[in-house]
């Protein structure tokens, strides 16, 4: 695993929890938060990959 992996992980997460906590508490805007951080965190989590997957390719 890459530091691009593991950060996009810990940010979809925590993306998770802020949605959550948002949807709970009734607040739409944490909510949104929470979502665009998962997005944001599985698309960094996906680049990782892609840079895993290049890397294993050239060695």
């Amino acid at each position: 695993m890459n530091k691009d992996q593991i950060d996009g992980k810990l940010q979809d997460i925590g993306g998770k929890i802020q949605e959550k906590a948002g949807e709970i508490v009734g607040n739409k805007e944490q909510q949104l938060k929470g979502m665009k951080n998962q997005i944001e965190g599985q698309t960094q989590e996906k680049l990782g990959d892609l840079k895993e997957a290049v890397k294993d390719a050239t060695n």
